[in-house]
């Protein structure tokens, strides 16, 4: 009887211990979200074709194989900043520029 009250307990505690773990790694999972969401909503969405030329030319001229698959901006007190990720040749690349084609460090 002892045995099987103890297996009992035992398999409670399991069953606590595995539920608060499994609690634990959802509220990380939102919290990581909510983080990624917040860096993104600096930048807006813009189409491709309504980048301005300079940013246009320096993409042509820098990364000649590139395809421009989305394009973001944000405005900063100084400039507009574009955050362009470009698809070359099947690798994927977040790079970052100003309105009048200048390239700038990674942001993220």
């Amino acid at each position: 009887m002892k045995k099987i009250v103890w297996s009992m307990m035992t398999i409670g505690a399991m069953f606590f211990a595995t539920q608060n773990i499994q609690a634990q790694e959802e509220e990380i999972e939102m919290e990581t979200e909510m983080e990624i969401e917040d860096v993104q909503d600096e930048f807006t969405s813009v189409e491709v074709a309504a980048l301005p030329q300079a940013v246009q030319d320096a993409i042509i001229t820098d990364y000649n194989d590139a395809i421009v698959s989305e394009a973001w901006v944000k405005t900063t007190d100084e400039a507009m900043v574009y955050k362009i990720k470009l698809d070359i040749k099947g690798e994927t690349k977040k790079v970052y520029i100003d309105q009048d084609g200048n390239w700038l460090e990674d942001e993220d």
